[in-house]
């Protein structure tokens, strides 16, 4: 972890309407949520992170992700947001992010998420044609998801929105076009994401029994490099492998993550990473919904455990989180986390092929994958991790 850069908060809400066929997130439909039973455990949990994470803070960005946060109450995400400005403190210029879906119904809530202290939109759109809507699981229409976004850029100064691609049928032709549409609506950010057949969800079983057939490797290929190059020609060029941003734009909370600083996760399954009396622990909050909120009215928190991190395992986890970015791993956060500079960590032997073949680059600003190398990232992220050298440096 690297502690001078800013802290993070995320705050996870665990229940949606309905399970999307693709999604494996910690997600849950429940017939009746107690909004005021959450929102009271949300901000203990909140009160008992900042106690053990000490010093950290001020909060630079809070993300509420799920689930589906905009099924929230915004009564219970401005005491979220209070209860983290008490315990942490929080930043002015904070970057406040709130996942939705653009149903009419949850687009209808905009104002108040916005009042409570919300600045920036994230939607799950997904998709821009019914369809594959219907395909996808998803509860909204392609006109909903427009009227939504129109509606978001009017309240909110930040709106990113969702796309998955390699769907199944789709073709680049197809995709192209949609999103070109994506662009003419796009807001400065857009997350796209591959569509992947997860184990345990409905897609992912119909993949394996052959009912449900995605795009070929070389398809694939050609659908990311059609997304990578419309993207960067409409002013959003990738900083990270499914998020394009116009400069400046970029998420400053997934920075957080991606560039290995600190974070605190709250709520159901959440994840962090955060310094005790120097020591870095990775976090994790108990998953089950019903035994996360027993648990926070028990003891004051959710908390199933809290691991130390070695070194080594500080600096696998800081290469994988980095090399997702365009810019890399920089240096001196490398040296930070790993103790020695990256030319005395790194197995030179075991690299070479890589940047013989162009698909990485190491100087002295850092190490990253380059535009070649990057639709094939996590298998070259997995052999650079490999390529460390504990007996070196």
């Amino acid at each position: 972890m690297n502690p001078a850069a800013p802290l993070a908060v995320y705050v996870h809400w665990p229940f949606c309407l309905a399970k999307c066929p693709y999604c494996d997130f910690n997600s849950h439909v429940r017939d009746h949520v107690d909004d005021a039973r959450w929102s009271a455990a949300l901000v203990a949990d909140i009160a008992h992170a900042a106690t053990l994470a000490g010093a950290a803070g001020p909060a630079a960005s809070i993300f509420f992700g799920g689930g589906t946060p905009s099924l929230m109450s915004a009564e219970t995400v401005a005491a979220a947001i209070a209860a983290i400005k008490a315990g942490f403190g929080l930043a002015a210029d904070a970057e406040i992010t709130l996942e939705a879906n653009p149903t009419s119904v949850e687009a209808d809530r905009f104002r108040g998420f916005h009042a409570a202290g919300v600045n920036r939109l994230s939607l799950g759109v997904q998709a821009l044609n019914d369809a594959d809507l219907e395909t996808l699981g998803r509860r909204h229409s392609a006109a909903e998801a427009v009227a939504a976004l129109e509606t978001a850029r009017g309240i909110f100064g930040r709106v990113s929105f969702d796309l998955i691609y390699a769907r199944p049928g789709q073709n680049v032709s197809a995709w192209r076009r949609e999103l070109a549409q994506a662009l003419e609506l796009a807001a400065g950010h857009l997350s796209l994401y591959q569509l992947t057949f997860e184990d345990g969800t409905p897609m992912g079983q119909a993949w394996k029994s052959g009912r449900l057939r995605g795009p070929g490797e070389d398809d694939a290929l050609a659908l990311f490099e059609t997304t990578q190059e419309a993207c960067a020609a409409a002013g959003l060029p990738a900083y990270e492998i499914s998020n394009h941003a116009a400069p400046g734009a970029e998420s400053r909370h997934n920075l957080t993550y991606w560039r290995y600083g600190e974070y605190v996760g709250v709520g159901p399954g959440a994840h962090g990473r955060i310094s005790i009396s120097g020591q870095a622990f990775a976090t994790r909050q108990l998953r089950s919904p019903e035994r996360w909120l027993a648990s926070v009215e028990k003891q004051g928190h959710g908390l199933e455990a809290r691991e130390p991190l070695d070194r080594e395992a500080r600096t696998e986890e800081c290469l994988m989180m980095g090399l997702r970015l365009v810019e890399g791993v920089a240096a001196r956060r490398f040296e930070d986390v790993a103790g020695a500079p990256l030319a005395d960590r790194m197995a030179a032997k075991k690299l070479a092929p890589m940047m013989d073949a162009g698909l990485i680059d190491m100087d002295a600003a850092g190490l990253r994958i380059t535009p070649r190398g990057r639709a094939l990232t996590n298998a070259i992220t997995g052999e650079i991790v490999t390529a460390l050298d504990w007996d070196a440096g």
